[in-house]
């Protein structure tokens, strides 16, 4: 898009689901919506730490493209993937835990707001480095191809990603190898803080990977339907042409880049604008007029969902910081190959090897 208009919705809108599915959308959607408002909260309070990207906003690429997935298909994200962990099943008290850096956390307070993982739910994670998660995509379309199954990945990049040299090397190994990965560009129109008409030369970004072989689709992605419809048929083009995709996803976050962002790169105006096609607000608004949910209905739903998040940070509040002595659990080294230590910790006396902390702790073993 070259202008800060919304999306044009589709001449023909897409149909609904049955009730029960939409409104279970409908409730995801909300769950995510409030659950990134009360991380944006805590953060101010100084109960996160790090940098919180946020998805506010971008609710219908996360829901639209997630429900269009197997639950055996793989999901990759990046730095902002709260959603995605939500949306693939893990509980909202495991993710905020996370954010908390507690040892409830779902990676024990280890990776924070940019490194959620769940291997269970096939979510494999967020990234923090821009365009990272793209070999490794194409890494689980190779596994999958290797070992012959159905299984499909989806992996999630922004706009300013598509500008990165892992983008074109992804695209054409995934092309020549004919990996069922699909790439969806959520194109919220800004690289942090640069409108994406000053970042790429190429602004629609479906095309980019035409010249790798990669055929390309366009959703508006403040439509759930929309991007569900699209998404499907992506996943289908990978899965039985075994062939990767990928989408656009026009969408917008109402928010900054992360909680550190001052937005001076845009105006109220054009946020407004878009806030006239908030995602929630649509698809609920087509809910009532088709009598699938009343008014009372969506109030209770969302009621619901500002329940589940209460109930997130009380959890929270209540796990435990990990115990200093962890600090070294799960980082891998080689092993006697290696002349030296890994690492060395000053924080208690007499210097000592890190990866001796939690021996030293248990009483096992002294300080060098």
């Amino acid at each position: 898009m070259a202008d800060d208009l919304a999306p044009v919705p589709p001449a023909t809108p897409r149909p609904l689901p049955e009730p029960d599915v939409a409104r279970e959308w409908l409730a995801t959607m909300f769950l995510i919506r409030r659950f990134e408002e009360r991380a944006g909260e805590m953060y101010a309070k100084a109960k996160v730490g790090g940098f919180l990207h946020l998805a506010i906003g971008e609710e219908a690429t996360i829901v639209g493209a997630a429900r269009a997935m197997r639950d055996q298909d793989f999901l990759i994200s990046t730095y902002r993937s709260h959603g995605h962990a939500l949306v693939r099943g893990t509980e909202p008290e495991r993710v905020m835990a996370e954010l908390f850096g507690r040892e409830g956390g779902l990676c024990r307070g280890r990776g924070g707001s940019m490194h959620m993982f769940d291997l269970e739910r096939r979510f494999m994670g967020g990234y923090g480095i821009v365009g990272g998660n793209l070999p490794i995509a194409a890494g689980f379309g190779l596994a999958s191809d290797y070992l012959g199954t159905g299984d499909v990945t989806v992996c999630t990049f922004g706009d300013g990603a598509s500008n990165q040299g892992t983008f074109g090397e992804t695209m054409n190994l995934a092309a020549l190898w004919s990996l069922p990965v699909v790439f969806m560009v959520t194109n919220n129109r800004f690289g942090m803080g640069t409108a994406v008409e000053r970042h790429s030369a190429v602004t629609d970004l479906k095309v980019k990977g035409e010249s790798f072989g990669v055929p390309g689709l366009e959703c508006d992605g403040m439509d759930i339907l929309d991007t569900h419809a699209v998404m499907t048929e992506a996943l289908r083009m990978a899965r039985e042409d075994r062939r990767p995709v990928l989408v656009e996803a026009e969408t917008y976050r109402f928010r900054g880049h992360s909680m550190a962002d001052p937005e001076e790169y845009r105006t109220k105006e054009e946020v407004l604008r878009w806030r006239e096609r908030d995602p929630i607000d649509l698809f609920a608004s087509r809910l009532v007029e088709a009598s699938v949910i009343t008014p009372s209905d969506r109030e209770a739903i969302d009621a619901h969902a500002q329940a589940a998040v209460d109930r997130a940070v009380e959890f929270a509040e209540a796990s435990p910081f990990p115990a200093p002595e962890s600090l070294y659990d799960d980082v891998y080294v080689l092993g006697r190959q290696v002349q030296g230590w890994y690492s060395v910790d000053e924080r208690s006396p007499g210097v000592h090897r890190g990866e001796d902390e939690r021996a030293m702790a248990d009483g096992t073993v002294t300080g060098h």
